[in-house]
């Protein structure tokens, strides 16, 4: 069975002059508000200050970057990295830059002092608003449904969000402690985003890698809720591996991911069965696509942004679904679906597709979940996995729907 944690095979090595007790943990346990944290399963960083902000103007994003950390090598910035968040529609603003300077320790998932739990949440009293309603949610899903049976798109993500409001400041740390503690070898992130916001999350998915001329993907399609029983817990992994709907919209996904790749890669390797993953909520049909560079001149940047937004995300045909998320979805999504990570001068990088998060700002936390609409999807069922979804963020404030 896959396991996020084996992702971490390819990806960039950790920085071997760190020994691995407590170098990581040290690292999650300075981030404060403002700093750029990000955990992998193949390193942890963490950058403070503003550094160099990648502009926001006509010219590519990959254009943008590459300018920024070449100035920053011409200003002798050893080993420079660019580290933030690209949000869902790729023509509005990022929030990149590169730190001054980055610490960098082994992943999380090998610090032995990742065990140690996470203080509980207090008590806290949380006003929670559900933006749309369950109930619109979804009767959305049922009109996109509807549509996809009349042949006009094959498959939408749409979203929810929960706006929870506290009655005292957020406490970013403490939230990130929880978020990568329960799941350490996945890919947990706080990074600013503007003048007092913090996007905060743990994604399960990695968009794409690069280090040197290899090259991995890992789609994730297809979901189901965890269970506390462990034997139902097991037959809901095993009713997902053989799901038709699933597993369909899963190899939508993948064959996306497969098409916008092929170009830049001489092999490809896309296995024909998905395996799984899980994450401490959430069981997910998962591919890993692995492959070589033709050239060496194509950024782990490039190649995320050639293939985002996915399937997995979005939709299909991508044009079409992201007009029924326009016209469906009653929020801006921000930087949620979209894209987080590193990437360095040489080209190599890890991106993360922006899932299980939230964006924070003063007392207020807005989280989102999605799920993916095909034409055998039913509304309840979709609403319930969203729910699911939540737990991830819910769990880590002590909230309740």
């Amino acid at each position: 069975m896959s396991t996020a944690s084996q992702v971490a095979t390819h990806t960039a090595p950790a920085d071997p002059a760190h020994p691995a007790v407590g170098a990581a943990t040290s690292l999650l346990d300075a981030y404060t508000p403002g700093d750029h944290f990000l955990a992998t399963p193949g390193r942890t960083l963490l950058a403070r200050g503003p550094g160099r902000h990648v502009p926001h103007d006509e010219r590519p994003l990959t254009a943008r970057v590459g300018a920024t950390l070449a100035a920053a090598v011409a200003a002798g910035q050893e080993s420079p990295v660019v580290m933030g968040a690209i949000p869902f529609d790729h023509t509005a603003p990022a929030a990149l830059s590169v730190p001054d300077a980055v610490r960098c320790a082994p992943p999380l998932a090998s610090d032995p002092l990742i065990a140690l739990p996470a203080s509980a949440p207090s008590a806290g009293n949380w006003r929670i608003r559900p933006v749309p309603e369950p109930e619109i949610y979804g009767k959305g899903v049922a009109s996109a449904v509807e549509r996809m049976w009349r042949g006009e798109f094959s498959k939408v993500v749409l979203a929810r969000t929960l706006e929870l409001t506290s009655g005292a400041p957020l406490d970013l740390p403490a939230m990130l402690q929880r978020l990568a503690r329960r799941d350490p070898s996945g890919y947990t992130f706080a990074l600013p985003t503007g003048p007092g916001r913090t996007l905060i999350g743990a994604s399960p998915e990695l968009l794409v890698s690069r280090r040197g001329t290899q090259v991995v993907a890992n789609p994730l399609a297809g979901s189901t809720p965890r269970s506390a029983d462990l034997a139902e817990d097991v037959r809901r992994a095993a009713t997902l591996l053989e799901s038709a709907k699933d597993l369909h919209e899963h190899a939508v996904v993948v064959d996306a991911v497969h098409q916008a790749l092929a170009p830049y890669c001489t092999e490809l390797t896309v296995p024909a069965r998905p395996t799984l993953i899980r994450t401490a909520t959430m069981w997910h049909l998962s591919t890993t696509v692995v492959g070589t560079l033709a050239s060496p001149d194509a950024s782990a940047l490039e190649l995320a942004c050639a293939l985002h937004p996915t399937p997995a995300v979005c939709g299909t045909p991508t044009p079409t679904a992201r007009q029924v998320i326009a016209e469906t979805e009653p929020f801006d999504r921000g930087f949620f679906t979209g894209v987080v990570g590193w990437g360095d001068a040489r080209g190599d990088g890890e991106w993360v597709v922006t899932i299980r998060c939230a964006d924070a700002e003063e007392r207020t936390l807005r989280l989102y979940a999605g799920a993916g609409i095909v034409a055998a999807s039913e509304p309840a069922a979709e609403t319930a996995e969203t729910a699911a979804k939540f737990r991830t963020f819910l769990s880590a404030v002590g909230a309740e729907l």
